[in-house]
């Protein structure tokens, strides 16, 4: 049986944690009625890439924030993965989180483990976090600069992990190399990989030498897709839609597009455009 898998390519408004709390519940919305079983944001969705709003921003894993979010994953039965500043006890600045609200209503964490350079002015390194489990389905977790260590995927590897979702911020400046390191990893691990990022402008409040930067790409898109729900199924065919369609594969075969390709679980399906929100 096919699990859907959805990347959410969002449009985040600096700091306004209400705007974006309505935001998630629409792209909730229709990544439910695409009966999807896992929908990921990018990095620190809720809040945009704003370091230097980030500690007032910042949520405790208690936070009421995330409960709309909550009851919408469980009704829909729909694991939902956020990006948010995590307040943490004993810490003097939060964590960059990928929050997981489970089908069952439950609440998992995941902590970026490698900061880029000049993320350490504003945020504490984090430890990780357990894998998820989708349909029976392994997926390892990554925010942003995890996977720019060649050992994180390796080791979500090593720990059985079929699926690997990355949160991300990535500028046009480094979008050709990090999805190519992306790619690499499908092939060299025989794992799919879910790259998620955001659709527009953010990281405003950023400081000299942090990496991130600017307008991005996500998920292989043209940029005037960036308010758009990205699907695939794992294992099985991309979903149908209206954007082109692009495929990793998990060894060299010289595919051309998706057409040509036998549906398996060995491919990255960089994906179909099956919704665009347009006032998400």
């Amino acid at each position: 049986m096919a699990s859907v898998m959805v990347a959410a390519q969002c449009v985040v408004r600096a700091g306004d944690l209400e705007a974006n709390l309505a935001m998630h519940i629409r792209f909730m919305q229709h990544a439910a009625e695409q009966g999807a079983r896992l929908l990921v944001f990018p990095e620190l969705s809720l809040t945009g890439y704003e370091p230097t709003l980030a500690c007032g921003l910042a949520q405790g894993p208690d936070s009421g924030l995330f409960d709309p979010l909550r009851s919408m994953a469980r009704e829909a039965e729909m694991t939902t993965v956020v990006g948010v500043p995590l307040r943490v006890p004993g810490l003097d600045k939060p964590q960059i989180a990928a929050c997981v609200l489970k089908g069952d209503g439950s609440l998992g964490v995941y902590t970026k483990q490698h900061l880029h350079a000049g993320e350490e002015v504003f945020f504490c390194p984090g430890a990780g976090g357990e894998l998820l489990c989708i349909d029976d389905r392994a997926v390892a977790l990554s925010v942003c600069a995890d996977f720019s260590r060649a050992e994180h995927p390796a080791q979500a590897a090593e720990r059985g992990a079929q699926i690997y979702a990355s949160s991300l911020l990535i500028g046009e400046g480094g979008y050709a190399h990090d999805s190519a390191l992306l790619q690499g990893y499908a092939q060299r691990h025989g794992m799919a990989v879910l790259m998620v990022n955001h659709g527009g402008p953010t990281g405003a409040g950023r400081q000299p030498g942090v990496a991130h930067s600017g307008m991005s790409r996500g998920a292989a898109l043209p940029q005037q897709q960036a308010r758009a729900i990205v699907c695939w199924s794992y294992p099985g065919r991309p979903m149908a839609g209206t954007g082109a369609i692009s495929c990793w594969p998990a060894e060299p075969s010289g595919i051309k597009n998706a057409s040509q390709a036998r549906p398996s679980w060995r491919f990255l399906w960089g994906v179909a455009v099956s919704r665009c929100t347009g006032t998400a």
